[in-house]
């Protein structure tokens, strides 16, 4: 993924798409810090990691569109969006809500889960069984509907 992302920075210089460019920048600032934190700056993140990186980054730039929306800075929030477009591009294929319900369906039967109580044990385990293809929050409310 990085190779991929580093290739992109330099095509959008060449193309001088100034969004591209200060997009996957930011991105890859915001890997290299958490790699960092993690081991020091000669850590290498694996994929996984850093699509949890690139969706983090979306959900900040929907905070900032919300907030500037409600402050009526259109100009500013159509940036954000199409900043979003460029780190889409770089996240695997989201899972549909019918994946969703057959992966919650089978990891709750994998897990013998029966209450709420056990929804812990099994987001752990679906987390892991998704791979950064769907967010937490759809995953928790669809383990919720399933263990009510």
């Amino acid at each position: 993924m990085n190779n991929t992302l580093t290739v992109d920075m330099k095509t959008a210089m060449k193309a001088k798409d100034k969004l591209a460019l200060t997009t996957i920048r930011a991105l890859k600032s915001a890997i290299k810090n958490a790699a960092i934190e993690l081991g020091g700056a000669d850590t290498i993140l694996d994929d996984t990691a850093i699509i949890g990186i690139i969706r983090k980054q979306v959900k900040q730039r929907l905070d900032s569109i919300e907030q500037f929306t409600a402050a009526g800075r259109t100009e500013l929030a159509e940036n954000e969006q199409a900043e979003i477009l460029v780190l889409e591009k770089y996240l695997p294929t989201a899972m549909t809500e019918d994946e969703i319900n057959a992966a919650v369906a089978a990891v709750v039967s994998e897990t013998g889960a029966a209450s709420r109580a056990d929804m812990g044990k099994v987001m752990g385990l679906l987390q892991k069984k998704t791979e950064g293809r769907a967010d937490g929050k759809i995953l928790s409310q669809a383990v919720m509907k399933a263990l009510s």
